[in-house]
């Protein structure tokens, strides 16, 4: 049976890092495009029972971090393919910081370092809900994908800076991102 909880438990900060897989979702006011995307690479890190961020690596778009900046929501979701049925979602406002921003330095202490790094998403949390997860199929875990972080060491940080500017300072609705500062003229 589902709970909704003011805060993360011990017991559910243990589930949330044997998690090897992660997703987020987050959607425009206007009624655009609802963007979910999955996660992993050890990416995800809880800092306080209301507050938790992951390490966000260069993609072909930027719809959490225009999303959030837009209007704050977004919701994250675990599920249990492994062991006892469960489902957590963490509900939330959230944001993006930026390679330079004040609390960067502290912040990325907290992951591996890895080439690609675009910015770290962090969410305060509104709500902690966890549901049976009875319908989730067992998967088993055989390891992360390289080829994101092999194609962000061959670019390099000129290269993936020229591609950010092109791909990621607008969502696919139009809506700036953190990033779009950083857009030619």
């Amino acid at each position: 049976m589902g709970k909704v909880l003011p805060e993360l438990t011990d017991g559910l900060r243990g589930f949330i890092a044997r998690q090897q897989l992660f997703f987020v979702a987050t959607a425009p006011l206007d009624g655009g495009h609802v963007n979910l995307s999955p996660k992993g690479m050890d990416s995800f890190r809880v800092l306080g029972p209301t507050s938790v961020a992951y390490l966000d690596n260069v993609g072909s778009g930027n719809e959490t971090a225009a999303h959030v900046l837009e209007n704050g929501r977004i919701t994250i979701m675990f599920c249990a393919f492994e062991g006892s049925p469960l489902i957590l979602r963490l509900y939330g406002r959230g944001r993006s910081v930026l390679p330079g921003d004040e609390d960067w330095s502290s912040l990325a202490a907290g992951f591996p370092s890895r080439p690609g790094i675009r910015q770290i998403i962090v969410a305060e949390l509104t709500r902690v809900q966890s549901s049976c997860g009875h319908g989730v199929p067992f998967y088993t875990y055989a390891g992360e994908r390289q080829q994101l972080v092999e194609w962000a060491a061959t670019e390099g940080p000129d290269k993936l800076a020229a591609y950010q500017r092109e791909k990621n300072v607008r969502s696919i609705d139009g809506l700036p991102t953190p990033l779009a500062g950083t857009a030619p003229a």
